[in-house]
């Protein structure tokens, strides 16, 4: 559907959101092949009764399985995860190293339990975006790790409060 949007406004606003700063996160799953995962900067709280969170995603096999997931983990990360948050934003990036220091949920979900907090969800709502879908979860579980500093994704960039 066409709303009259003028030509460049979907390369403007991708510069607008470029300056304004986001928290970082990776969401993860038990993908039919193994773990997935990706980086995503669109997290946000929904509401809390019941307790339900919103992200979107756009293509890609770590995508379309998330889409498919009966769960997945939303880590929210501090700023001592910036180099696993630029590992999962980049095709081909090391994941789910030992070194990373995964673990596995009963559920079978991929879980991080030092990142700031961990939410398990399962998927309410897929609404198609154009090239995007936003995905609304219902929030299931909550782990709480080791407090850190936030961890900025702004202009390209995974930042520290310290670097802002």
């Amino acid at each position: 559907m066409d709303l009259g949007t003028l030509p460049g406004v979907g390369e403007r606003m991708k510069g607008a959101f470029r300056r304004y700063p986001t928290g970082v996160a990776v969401i993860t799953a038990a993908g039919p092949d193994g773990p997935v995962g990706l980086t995503a900067s669109s997290v946000a709280s929904v509401a809390v009764d019941p307790p339900a969170l919103s992200f979107s995603v756009m293509g890609g096999n770590s995508a379309r399985a998330l889409l498919t997931a009966p769960s997945f983990v939303v880590h929210l990360l501090g700023t001592r995860h910036a180099d696993l948050a630029r590992h999962f934003a980049r095709s081909g990036g090391e994941r789910f190293t030992p070194g990373q220091g995964w673990s596995t949920l009963p559920t079978g979900e991929p879980i991080l339990f030092d990142a700031v907090a961990a939410l398990r969800s399962a998927p309410l709502h897929l609404v198609p975006v154009g090239d995007s879908t936003l995905v609304v979860a219902n929030v299931l579980e909550v782990f709480h790790g080791p407090e850190d500093r936030p961890l900025i994704h702004h202009s390209r960039q995974f930042l520290s409060t310290e670097e802002f």
